[in-house]
């Protein structure tokens, strides 16, 4: 395959990963994150990084481009995110500083860059949509990347990352052998976790095994919905992902940081459905079926 159009070379290890074909071309950011070999591995126990009062926050986009995405849904995908990365400055405290990573999948999975960006450096490069539905491989490319000693190398303390998943279809490879992989990484355990079903063929329940709770799954049958849902997920998920929170027994003892993380993660089921039921209710305009 051609890499006449690669902006900027993707360092990668998986054999399936390929390099950024599928993408319109787009000037690469200067900023780029710290060599890995410069900082301590974390993965056994993910939140106990220490560091300086800064905190870091990385978003992940695992974000379908087969070939049933071709078209309007592409079309539209790419617009909302163009419109959605300027939101994403505004999240976040004065202390944190907010990552973005994109992982695309169909035939091959592909990064649109070889390192998480920085919110106010990054540029969304347009999306190409091409093959099959390899959800299984980007799981283990997420999960291989998802680490102290590549993609969340920050040297700061770090909040649990934000993944958050968009697809129109069925997987076409074995995506339970690559969620279990992922399911493995403490990362993922403590993220939080979000998916978007386009279009009539897009399974929910396959997006709830993902997310861990049908509350984090929502659905888009239109441009217009599509790009409501978008941005409710990716706003609310970095809002709530870039906040501290601790939690404290009935005895006013603090508890432990796996049930403050499934306490963010709630919150998040409960946030995104009730701003998209005041969605549904408050919209003027009739959604459109289908594309």
């Amino acid at each position: 395959m051609s890499n006449e159009n690669m902006t900027e070379p993707v360092v990668n290890e998986n054999k399936n990963v390929s390099g950024l074909d599928d993408f319109e071309p787009a000037s690469a950011p200067e900023n780029t994150a710290p060599a890995a070999d410069s900082l301590l591995d974390f993965d056994d126990d993910p939140l106990s990084a220490t560091g300086v009062s800064r905190k870091s926050l990385v978003i992940f986009f695992l974000i379908d481009t087969s070939g049933s995405m071709k078209g309007k849904k592409m079309g539209e995908l790419n617009t909302v995110m163009e419109e959605l990365i300027p939101e994403i400055r505004r999240v976040g405290e004065a202390d944190t500083e907010v990552k973005v990573a994109v992982l695309t999948f169909s035939t091959e999975v592909r990064w649109m860059y070889s390192t998480p960006i920085a919110i106010e450096d990054f540029e969304w490069a347009r999306l190409r949509a091409s093959g099959v539905t390899s959800m299984g491989a980007a799981f283990k490319e997420l999960s291989l990347r998802m680490s102290r000693n590549s993609y969340l190398n920050s040297p700061s303390l770090s909040f649990a990352p934000v993944i958050f998943l968009m697809t129109d279809g069925y997987p076409s490879d074995d995506y339970k052998e690559g969620l279990k992989e992922l399911q493995s990484n403490s990362w993922y355990k403590f993220g939080l976790k979000a998916a978007l079903g386009i279009g009539e063929e897009a399974n929910d329940d396959v997006l709830a095994e993902f997310t861990g709770s049908k509350d984090t799954v929502v659905h888009a049958y239109s441009g217009t919905q599509l790009a409501q849902m978008i941005k409710i997920i990716a706003v609310t998920s970095a809002q709530i992902g870039s906040k501290s929170m601790t939690l404290s027994d009935d005895n006013g003892r603090e508890i432990g940081e796996e049930d403050v993380f499934s306490a963010k993660q709630k919150l998040l089921g409960q946030q995104i459905q009730e701003l998209v039921n005041n969605k549904v209710e408050e919209s003027d305009v009739p959604f459109d079926t289908g594309w």
